[in-house]
């Protein structure tokens, strides 16, 4: 049986599996975008599909550190309409 890979969220410093986290890219052209595949090129962060995870990683700039670039409100907010979709 083949392992799933896991990645450790910012926010909560949780192990999750990677299909449980959203993962945040800063291209190498230094653009930021939620990654809905885990392949885009870049360098990746990643923070578990929770309401409070969001919000955690927002008030802590966590990304901003992790990505070394301010991460734009929008992505937080993408992310939040994501989790109410589903």
């Amino acid at each position: 049986m083949k392992k799933k890979p896991t990645r450790k969220c910012l926010a909560t410093n949780q192990i999750f599996n990677k299909e449980d986290l959203f993962r945040v890219v800063k291209s190498p052209s230094g653009e930021i975008s939620l990654d809905m595949t885990g392949k885009a090129n870049g360098r990746g962060a990643y923070i578990s599909k929770s309401l409070e995870a969001i919000e955690k990683a927002r008030k802590s700039k966590c990304l901003d550190k992790a990505l070394e670039t301010v991460v734009p409100n929008e992505i937080y907010d993408r992310m939040i309409i994501f989790l109410n979709m589903k």
